[in-house]
């Protein structure tokens, strides 16, 4: 049996005692050390979930900045290909306009030739008409 006698007293008193030496030797640097480095992962973490934030709403903005730039794009494309369908009607109009005045003038400039050959075939037609009548007739009139 476990007799109680002073020594125990003093078992406690030492296992105190190291208890409370170990604790302002050992565990206490060991702790401090563990919560400053708590302290230090939490700061970090906070710092990468602000940074993963900031990324995000930069990827919104660059995907917004893309998209209205392609928008204003797509706008002042729409705006010069209007513009230069107006233009090729202008030019092919001013071509079909000068296309037809030349062919206008060609047809005008055909019809005189033809009254000018009309008017000489018609002053010909009867010494052609003797030459005929000669030939096929053997005699001259």
């Amino acid at each position: 049996m476990v007799s109680v006698d002073g020594s125990i007293v003093l078992q406690i008193v030492n296992f105190l005692l190291l208890i409370w030496i170990l604790n302002m030797v050992l565990y206490k640097p060991i702790r401090k050390i563990l919560s400053e480095r708590k302290a230090k992962v939490d700061g970090l973490e906070t710092a990468i979930d602000d940074s993963a934030q900031q990324v995000v709403t930069k990827e919104k903005e660059y995907a917004d900045g893309i998209r209205q730039a392609r928008a204003a794009g797509q706008k002042e494309k729409e705006t010069l290909m209007q513009a230069a369908m107006e233009e090729e009607k202008a030019i092919v109009g001013k071509i079909n306009e000068s296309a037809q005045a030349e062919l206008k003038s060609v047809k005008a400039k055909i019809a005189a030739e033809m009254d000018t050959v009309k008017t000489a075939l018609e002053e010909e037609i009867d010494a052609f008409a003797d030459a005929i009548e000669q030939k096929i007739l053997g005699r001259v009139a």
